[in-house]
């Protein structure tokens, strides 16, 4: 056979057999996540299993054809080498290894890609070890037909340089495609003049700013420091002493810091934290008593259960309410989202507490043995921005959805806010997570925002300094790079602007400061505190 004929059968077997194994594992990992969702009680219906399976194929499938085909080529590479050296290339034996080649290959590449990428899990569907392995069968049987198909040919001399430039080349270009984005709609006109100042820089990873009544202000660093800035602006060099044990690693770290409402009498102060290890960890919360040194008599009121592993989705937001409980979000762990619909976890809630760590006795769930009394509400994925508007008299939440989905949530007590059986987000490999945008007996969002701004904190603006800003919320964008101003009719929201763009900086918190300033926090290893007030103030 001419080296022209033996170079095309193998590319037209493998692309064949990659197309193969790729189409047929894009239906069993949507099969696999549909199936997490029945398990919560949702119908899925046949039309609904097709449309979400097409839709896979359109959108996930391009992810998965780069990881698999990558790992199919260096797999069977290595397989048919094998074949050959040790049983002399016989058919069996190249249709074994190349079939058990492509599997541990496959299972190799879903482990270095979740030790890469930022979330713990690529794909859903290999969260466990039953779908990993259901998940490996494509590859295995591609395997097998590969070495079926590129029997005739000289594979062990001929196979790689013959085609690999050419798969390396359709790679590429869809590779080239999941970069493409969606481009901002065209914004409001600039409504306010405003000038921007640093406070403070040299902060790592700063997470939270919280105002003292003397005029100091606190601000968390996500690695595990609490920095105090003095009255007059210039920030302390010494970090306080006095935190207690921060779990830092990817997305853990120390979150909020929130002032007790009686501070000038306790000096008392709220830290949320990640704690334990990376197998083992939790949210929590620990009250303390500040210090000219630091944190005194620091105690852990609260630990979320149950434990959880990887380094993703904690939530970590608190307010005070006007009874004086405390609310606290919290993420659904990434990897366990389906327990956000579950009420006898804490994964993907919002609690409520006392200041003490004690239940009120008025929360939505404690007359329920099997559901944890001090959830508020569910079915969040990642809340990390959280208000009270003391107006109107209403709890508002921002959270992250995955590709798109992100959400403003006007909070209601006992309320479903529908993670992950409604969303208007896709996972971050194209796939569907579910086939709803809304679902019965979930609360819709106020407003939600597809593509992804990556939700952090908000505030309701209660100033004077910018009027036409007053009762609007201001809400940080990690990924958008800005804030959004956003106007709430009722229970539901509109943006109508986008600020502070020219920072070109990621927007980890947004507070307003003391006489009616709007504090941000940048969110990176040189992180700053910034004071945005209008260009008249003095």
């Amino acid at each position: 056979m001419s080296k022209f004929k033996t170079g095309s059968q193998i590319f037209y077997s493998f692309f064949s057999t990659v197309v193969f194994g790729v189409i047929l594992g894009s239906l069993i990992q949507t099969q696999l996540n549909l199936s997490a969702l029945g398990q919560l009680g949702v119908p899925i219906s046949l039309n609904e299993r097709l449309q979400t399976s097409l839709h896979d194929l359109t959108n996930f499938a391009p992810v998965y054809f780069i990881l698999f085909g990558l790992s199919f080529l260096i797999s069977q590479s290595v397989a048919v080498r094998v074949a050959a050296k040790l049983q002399n290339g016989s058919d069996s034996s190249r249709k074994l290894w190349c079939s058990l080649g492509a599997a541990v290959g496959l299972w190799a590449t879903f482990k270095l890609v979740d030790s890469l990428v930022p979330m713990p899990t690529l794909i859903a569907a290999t969260r466990d070890f039953t779908g990993q392995l259901l998940m490996l069968v494509p590859a295995a049987l591609s395997g097998y037909l590969f070495a079926s198909l590129s029997r005739s040919a000289r594979l062990a001399n001929n196979y790689a340089p013959q085609y690999k430039r050419s798969f390396v080349l359709v790679a590429g270009v869809a590779g080239l495609g999941l970069l493409l984005t969606h481009a901002d709609g065209v914004q409001a006109q600039q409504s306010e003049a405003y000038k921007i100042e640093t406070v403070a820089e040299g902060l790592r990873n700063p997470w939270s700013i919280a105002f003292l009544p003397d005029g100091r202000a606190l601000v968390t660093e996500r690695e595990g420091r609490l920095r105090l800035i003095q009255s007059d602006g210039k920030l302390q060099a010494a970090t306080l002493a006095g935190v207690p044990a921060v779990y830092s690693s990817g997305q853990a770290g120390l979150f909020d810091v929130l002032v007790a409402s009686n501070f000038a009498q306790t000096q008392e102060i709220f830290l949320s934290y990640a704690c334990g290890t990376r197998s083992a960890n939790f949210t929590c919360i620990a009250r303390g008593k500040l210090s000219a040194q630091g944190l005194q008599d620091v105690k852990e009121i609260f630990r979320s259960q149950v434990e959880k592993s990887g380094n993703a989705h904690y939530g970590g937001r608190m307010v005070l309410l006007p009874d004086n409980t405390l609310v606290l979000t919290l993420g659904d762990g990434f990897d366990y989202r389906e327990q956000a619909q579950n009420l006898s976890n804490h994964f993907g809630k919002l609690v409520r507490i006392n200041t003490d760590g004690t239940v009120p006795k008025d929360n939505p769930f404690t007359s329920r043995k099997d559901h944890k009394p001090e959830i508020y509400s569910y079915g969040h994925r990642n809340p990390q921005g959280l208000a009270y508007d003391a107006k109107n008299n209403r709890l508002i939440e921002h959270e992250h959805g995955p590709r798109g989905g992100d959400e403003i949530n006007i909070i209601k007590p006992g309320s479903n806010y529908g993670w992950p059986l409604a969303t208007y987000g896709i996972d971050y490999n194209g796939a569907k997570i579910s086939p709803y945008t809304e679902r019965e007996g979930t609360v819709q969002p106020a407003m939600y925002w597809t593509p992804s701004i990556a939700a952090s904190g908000i505030t309701v603006y209660d100033g004077d300094l910018f009027p036409k800003w007053k009762g609007n919320l201001l809400v940080g964008a990690l990924a958008a790079k800005q804030v959004k101003r956003v106007v709430l009719d009722g229970n539901k929201a509109t943006e109508v602007e986008s600020l502070f763009k020219e920072l070109n900086e990621r927007i980890r918190d947004v507070r307003t400061g003391p006489g009616g300033a709007i504090y941000l926090l940048t969110d990176s290893s040189n992180g700053r505190v910034l004071k945005v007030s209008p260009v008249s103030a003095k």
